[in-house]
């Protein structure tokens, strides 16, 4: 296995959510490159966030966005919560440019899986697996949340198959829930956006590939047993129709799953107002209240 380690102080990329308790004071340990599966010759990897300290509450899971097609695990604007006590792993996944749906969720099961095996190699905790995910990162969070036990979605990427990739918490940030609706609700610049994407992602167009579709669609995975799930969405989102999120909302609600869904008022399509002190306060808020039940 590759991996590359490095000892790094985040002070700027943090803002005032992650204050430096002292000067040359390391918060965290980081460990780049940390193959967590391979297809063929292809490396899939993850880099880990571990808080240099004695008490790790969980291991938060980011899912980076970028239309499915593009984005990479480099940049993780939800690092602060490693002060809080939360390991974080930022996952790589294939592409729909290299591999369509369900290749993506495939891997990040994988990567949970692996963790949970790693668990004390690399010092985590791993009863606490909370998924948090942007706009595209955001779908496959979801998803990946509310299939639990899913056999076909399980997939046969990686080792550790003994391992679960059970989840207890999701977080999804201007992500998608329906893409059987997606187009409908989507503006003329949402609609350039989408299209070709789900061209890539499943291969062709709602209508045509129902079926896989529905699949790929976590309001049709929902039940009772799903773990708690927060969502926050801006209301002026331009390719991200808000209504993803408010059909994710009445579908936990409607078989008393536990769900909170936060509007930003304002806010377009990802951006700081996300990640700035009182979202982040808000998420950790909903972090605390699953580790305590």
């Amino acid at each position: 296995m590759i991996h590359r380690v490095t000892q790094v102080l985040f002070a700027g990329m943090l803002g005032c959510f992650l204050s430096l308790p002292g000067s040359g004071e390391e918060l965290m340990r980081v460990i780049k490159d940390v193959e967590y599966a391979s297809i063929g010759d292809r490396s899939l990897c993850l880099d880990l966030y571990v808080p240099k300290s004695d008490s790790v509450d969980g291991i938060i899971v980011w899912i980076h966005g970028g239309a499915w097609r593009s984005g990479s695990k480099d940049k993780v604007p939800v690092l602060g919560f490693v002060e809080k006590g939360w390991a974080i792993a930022s996952v790589d996944y294939r592409l729909s440019g290299e591999a369509r749906f369900p290749a993506q969720i495939h891997d990040i099961k994988a990567a949970i899986r692996f963790l949970r095996a790693k668990s004390d190699a690399y010092g985590l905790r791993t009863d606490n697996v909370i998924i948090i995910g942007s706009s595209a990162g955001g779908h496959l969070a979801a998803l990946a949340g509310v299939t639990n036990g899913d056999k076909y979605l399980e997939g046969s990427v990686g080792g550790f198959r003994n391992e679960s990739s059970e989840i207890q918490g999701i977080i999804s940030l201007y992500g998608a829930s329906n893409l059987t609706t997606i187009l409908t609700q989507s503006t003329p610049h949402g609609l350039s956006v989408r299209v070709p994407a789900l061209d890539l992602f499943i291969g062709g167009q709602p209508d045509v590939l129902i079926e896989k579709t529905r699949l790929a669609s976590p309001v049709f995975h929902v039940d009772a047993n799903d773990p708690p799930l927060l969502m926050i969405h801006g209301d002026q989102d331009p390719q991200m129709p808000i209504n993803q999120s408010h059909e994710l909302e009445g579908k936990y609600e409607s078989v008393g799953a536990s769900v909170i869904f936060v509007a930003l008022h304002g806010a377009k399509h990802g951006g700081s107002m996300f990640y700035d002190t009182e979202r982040m306060d808000r998420m950790n808020r909903f972090l605390t209240k699953i580790i305590g039940s």
